[in-house]
């Protein structure tokens, strides 16, 4: 984290942890609570950027990523993903352009696992590979009010649409999607510190974003569970993460495989759980009648109401609360599956 943010982050009550993240800004439950009902700022150190630049660049990341990277321009980004040579994804990520240089937004911790293994495709290739994540600072708006908020307090009026992005010299702004308006904002420190006390609202952590990532059905590989599912598992061609015409990239026979002869066993659901402590992601589903585990947690957060929202990998023949799946084979802590905003796609393509 840039020393410079972090400090400032330290005087707004920011509350970190060993791995100097921000946990909290000493109200958690009240924050998971804000960021559904109002308008709020979001510390979203948890995120880390790669840059590509060079001349052969967008032919590089081409011939990696799950999506076409030709359609990047410095207004449109979208998401994507990188997969190992069998199809089980590596990172994922937003891919957008600043200041003529291809950036992958993705969770800090599979940054420098992502850049260096990168690095070993680039062999002559004209491109350049380099982080960034001490020179930017990260936040996010989010709630109703985001548009208005921006205007004010960046002189600036924000995209409209989901994924499209506009950039200045100083700063870029990323229309993020989900079941609440909200924004990610790059810049550098000093100008975001001044834009986060123009604003006087409420500050969340990292936590609440993730709370509204799952609520909308927006999956994020971290290091945890790199190389574990396709794509499609996390529902990542529902969410216009896959380009099936693209051409090849690293992963595509096994992505395209399932698309075209309709293999996929397992897809992304929403779902709730009561239990006291909250599940590990990687914590196993199962059914009554299977001493195999059935599905397992992909990520998870406190809900304000009570117990955890999550987001599970599932076998598509146990995705029903008459299945009674439950936590690591317990008599109790089941887990009751949700409405996806994009259900109606789900069921279609589950059917």
């Amino acid at each position: 984290m840039n020393s410079e943010w972090r400090t400032f982050l330290h005087t707004q009550g920011a509350q970190f942890s060993q791995v100097d993240m921000v946990n909290d800004f000493g109200t958690p439950l009240q924050e998971q609570q804000q960021v559904l009902q109002t308008t709020v700022i979001v510390d979203l150190s948890h995120y880390g950027l790669i840059q590509a630049r060079g001349e052969e660049a967008s032919s590089f990341l081409q011939g990696q990523f799950t999506n076409d990277v030709r359609a990047i321009d410095e207004k449109t980004s979208h998401l994507s993903a990188w997969c190992n040579p069998k199809g089980r994804v590596i990172s994922t990520f937003t891919l957008f352009k600043r200041h003529n240089a291809y950036c992958l937004l993705l969770p800090k911790d599979r940054v420098m696992g992502t850049l260096q293994r990168l690095q070993g495709y680039v062999l002559r290739s004209k491109v350049t590979l380099q982080h960034a994540c001490d020179e930017y600072a990260i936040i996010g708006i989010s709630g109703e009010q985001s548009t208005s908020v921006i205007v004010n307090g960046l002189g600036v009026e924000p995209p409209t649409e989901d994924y499209q992005v506009f950039t200045t010299d100083a700063v870029t702004l990323i229309k993020m999607a989900g079941i609440i308006p909200r924004y990610v904002i790059i810049a550098h420190p000093g100008l975001l510190q001044v834009f986060w006390q123009q604003t006087r609202l409420p500050a969340v952590s990292t936590h609440a974003w993730q709370l509204v990532d799952i609520l909308s059905g927006y999956p994020q590989v971290t290091q945890i569970n790199t190389e574990t599912f396709v794509p499609q598992m996390l529902n990542y061609d529902l969410l216009n993460g896959i380009h099936f015409k693209k051409g090849c990239y690293t992963g595509q026979e096994i992505v395209a495989r399932l698309h075209y002869l309709g293999q996929l066993k397992q897809r992304l659901f929403l779902g709730h759980i009561d239990c006291e402590f909250p599940p590990n992601i990687h914590a196993k589903l199962y059914a009554p009648d299977q001493e195999r585990s059935v599905g397992e947690f992909v990520a998870i957060q406190p809900h304000p109401r009570g117990g955890y929202s999550a987001l599970a990998v599932v076998e598509i023949a146990y995705a029903n609360n008459e299945s009674l799946l439950r936590l690591n084979n317990a008599n109790k802590d089941r887990f009751q599956f949700r409405e996806l905003p994009y259900q109606a796609a789900l069921n279609e393509a589950i059917k």
